[in-house]
């Protein structure tokens, strides 16, 4: 844990990243002819090195449950995952570090391609069509509205999604983001959360129900000591967790992309299906999973931030060109990036299924529409 006193706390970015561990790989049957590649490492298959934006839990449920039914292997495809350390922290590393793509968050990108775009990933799927960023502060504390945040001390991993997409939330709610005060620290979730709790910060930047689940971990009730400034009431136009691949990838393997997005699609469809099957997948291959803890996160997942109105209509997987549009320019404005990234520079819609065989969000019934 991170102490200090007030005048000490740092808005600067701090870097502290640890090398991946891999925790899982695809294995199984050879490909169908159509999906074969040159070999990247196995036999048939191609290979594919996937950052993860955490270790495997919960909220990855579909990707365990298309590993589980060998949708990667039948495809042809080895795909090895890594655990990440943050949503956002994870993209600049993905040509920095040789991975063939990532799961990470879409706004980390659209900063990355603003910012340095050689060799910049491209997402070719994303899973969030709406925000889990949030601030979580007390329940019983002083901060009632965003612009009660000026001049608090808001904790935060020391690169946090929520983070780099604050100033567009400052700016729609009319906040000075320079009169926030932002710790950015190596330690838990759970951690950043009982610090709030206690009195030592005034909030934590994160996901909704990643700092539940921390919580949850500890045996404390997120939801009745924290209230959540979540940014889709303020940001609706900004996505959040996304497929991307290099274009090195994309260049050499089009067609292992295509059904490497394929099978994540179908996970997807089937976890929306049987979620109880999907976290006995995950069970399996997350060394750390609870009940009690990844239960809840995927359910948040399905119900939340896959659920926008507009998946319905365009799928998820997809997005809406003017919406995206609007989100680069509020990353481009807000965080005074040098360039502004097209559209394709950011996502492609290639490599997605015919639009009848995608995902469709949960209905408030509880199936998909």
């Amino acid at each position: 844990m991170v102490t200090a006193s007030r005048r000490d706390l740092l808005t600067v970015l701090g870097l502290a990243t640890a090398l991946p561990a891999s925790i899982g790989s695809a294995a199984g049957a050879q490909a169908a002819p159509s999906a074969r590649q040159t070999p990247a490492a196995v036999g048939e298959r191609v290979r594919i090195r996937l950052l993860m934006n955490s270790a495997l839990s919960g909220p990855h449920a579909f990707f365990c449950l298309a590993h589980e039914r060998g949708y990667f292997a039948q495809a042809g495809l080895d795909v090895e995952f890594v655990a990440g350390d943050g949503a956002a922290s994870i993209v600049p590393r993905i040509p920095q570090e040789g991975f063939d793509g990532a799961y990470g968050d879409l706004c980390a990108l659209i900063k990355l391609a603003g910012m340095r775009p050689d060799n910049c990933p491209v997402a070719v799927h994303v899973a969030f069509n709406q925000t889990p960023l949030t601030i979580g502060v007390r329940k019983d504390g002083p901060i009632r509205t965003p612009k009660d945040l000026e001049g608090r001390v808001i904790g935060g991993h020391a690169i946090d999604a929520a983070i780099e997409a604050f100033p567009p939330y400052a700016a729609a709610a009319g906040v000075d983001a320079s009169r926030v005060s932002i710790l950015r620290s190596t330690t838990s979730m759970a951690t950043l959360g009982e610090d709030v709790l206690n009195g030592h910060t005034d909030g934590v930047f994160g996901f909704v129900h990643t700092i539940i689940a921390a919580l949850a971990g500890r045996g404390i009730d997120g939801r009745a000591g924290l209230r959540f400034l979540e940014y889709r009431d303020l940001v609706p136009d900004l996505y959040g967790n996304a497929l991307m691949l290099t274009p090195t990838f994309l260049q050499a393997h089009p067609e292992a992309a295509r059904a490497l997005v394929a099978a994540v699609n179908r996970g997807i469809i089937e976890t929306l299906a049987d979620p109880q099957a999907a976290l006995e997948a995950t069970r399996k291959m997350a060394p750390k999973f609870a009940d009690h803890v990844d239960g809840p996160r995927l359910m948040g997942t399905l119900e939340v931030e896959m659920a926008h109105p507009e998946g319905a209509r365009i799928s998820i997987g997809d997005v809406d060109d003017g919406r995206l549009q609007r989100s680069i320019r509020m990353m481009v404005d807000s965080c005074r990036l040098p360039r502004t990234p097209r559209p394709e520079d950011v996502f492609t819609r290639a490599y997605l299924p015919p639009l009848a065989e995608r995902a469709r969000p949960l209905t408030r019934a509880g199936v998909s529409a």
